[in-house]
C-alpha cells in the first residue's frame, strides 16, 4: 500500500494550517496514498510558550477537519500532534487517526516528554506545560497494524519492541527534531527501531522555518525493516511517497527470525497498560 508523509510549513495561523494540511492530504490521496500522515504540531508552531494558547479538547476544530477530510478521501489520516490537547485543565501532545469513514480509531498521547539540555545549543522542557500519556497506541488496517510515537517516543527502543511483539509491521512517528539532534541522530534512530524490530519506521516532521523560535530538523523519511532509507524529503515543505512491501517485511523476517529467537527464558519486555 501506499504512504504518504506531509512535510508541512507551520505558521502562527491555525486556520491556514488546516486549510494547506487539508488540501495536501487530497493530494496525496489523489496520487494514491491509503496512509497518510501529518508532523508534529502541524496546526500551531511548536513551543511551550503555544501549547496553551492553540489547544483543543478532543473532539474540537481541527479533529473535526481531519475527520471531514479522512472520510472524504476514503483514507486512514494520522493526525500528527494534532494539537496541543487540553483536557481536564491538563495538556497534552496528542496525536489522532481517523479512518476512512471518518471515525477517531487512536488518540496518542506523548509517553516521553521531550525535556534535554545540551549547553549552549538547546535547552528545552515541555514538561513545564505538557503532561505524558499513559498508553501505547495501536490501530488496524486492511493493509497491516501499526503503531503510534510522537518525536521523543522513538529514543525509547522498549516502546517499539512492544509494538513489535504485538503485530504490528509499520511504526509512525510525527516528529520535530531540532538542528542539534536532528543530523545527528533522527535516522539512525529511525534505522535501529526497523532493524531491532524488523518493522517499516515512518518519521514525519514539519518542514524547517529558520524563523521560528524552534526549528525542525525536516527530513521526513521512510525506513524499511532491512534499515535502508526507502524514502527522504529534504528541508523544505513537500509530500513524500513509498509503497510499503509487506512481503518484503515477511522475507526479512523468514532469512534472520530474529523475533522467534529471541530468549524470552532470559529476558523480556512487556506492555504494563
Amino acid at each position: 500500500f501506499r504512504l504518504a508523509l506531509i512535510q508541512l510549513h507551520v505558521s502562527a495561523v491555525k486556520s491556514d494550517n488546516l486549510q494547506r494540511a487539508c488540501g495536501l492530504v487530497r493530494e496525496a490521496s489523489a496520487k494514491g496514498a491509503k496512509v497518510v500522515a501529518l508532523p508534529e504540531c502541524f496546526n500551531s508552531p511548536y513551543g511551550t510558550q503555544y501549547f496553551k494558547e492553540y489547544a483543543e479538547k478532543i473532539p474540537g476544530e481541527s479533529t473535526q477537519k481531519l475527520s471531514e477530510v479522512a472520510k472524504e478521501c476514503g483514507i486512514y489520516l494520522i493526525g500528527g500532534r494534532s494539537i496541543p490537547e487540553e483536557d481536564s485543565g491538563k495538556l497534552y501532545n496528542t496525536c489522532t487517526v481517523f479512518g476512512p469513514d471518518g471515525a477517531m480509531l487512536a488518540k496518542h498521547r506523548k509517553v516521553h516528554l521531550f525535556d534535554i539540555n545540551i549547553p549552549g545549543k538547546i535547552q528545552f522542557k515541555e514538561s513545564e506545560t505538557l503532561s505524558p500519556g499513559n498508553n501505547f497506541s495501536m490501530f488496524d488496517t486492511p493493509y497491516c497494524k501499526v503503531g503510534l510515537g510522537i518525536c521523543y517516543d522513538i529514543r525509547f527502543a522498549e516502546m517499539a519492541q512492544v509494538y513489535g511483539q504485538k503485530g504490528c509491521q509499520l511504526l509512525i512517528y510525527p516528529g520535530a527534531f531540532n538542528l542539534t539532534t536532528g543530523p545527528a541522530h533522527w535516522e539512525l534512530l529511525q534505522r535501529g527501531r526497523a532493524v531491532d524490530n524488523q518493522v517499516y519506521v515512518a518519521t514525519v516532521s514539519p518542514a524547517r522555518d529558520e524563523k521560528a523560535s524552534y526549528v525542525a530538523w525536516g527530513h521526513s523519511t521512510v525506513v524499511n525493516p532491512w534499515g535502508e532509507v526507502i524514502a527522504e524529503a529534504g528541508a523544505e515543505e513537500t509530500v513524500i511517497y513509498t509503497d510499503i512491501d509487506l512481503k518484503k517485511l515477511m522475507e526479512i523476517r523468514q532469512q534472520i527470525p530474529i523475533l522467534s529467537q529471541k530468549r524470552c527464558d532470559l529476558y523480556g519486555i512487556e506492555m504494563k497498560k
